[in-house]
């Protein structure tokens, strides 16, 4: 899979499942390129949502939700991952 494919992925599953007015999804895998534990095909993505729906839960809570809902893709093709939750 290729960081194009696993974005639009990202994109589908959380705007299915979440109520969002916002998504931006950033690849940051040059963040992990030189690091020991940096792998091939595995990426680092940076979310920003904004959502009314994440926002009325604890931050951790709102994290857990996305955490869930990507369960096989962090699984498989992300390294690290940021969520940023407006």
């Amino acid at each position: 899979m290729n960081i194009n494919q696993l974005i639009k992925i990202v994109e589908k599953k959380l705007m299915k499942d979440l109520q969002i007015e916002y998504l931006k999804i950033e690849d940051k895998s040059f963040l992990h390129k030189n690091h020991k534990t940096n792998e091939e095909g595995k990426f680092h993505l940076k979310l920003s949502i904004q959502s009314k729906e994440l926002r009325k839960i604890l931050k951790i809570n709102a994290v857990r939700v996305v955490y869930k809902i990507l369960d096989e893709e962090l699984k498989k093709y992300i390294h690290s991952i940021q969520i940023l939750i407006d």
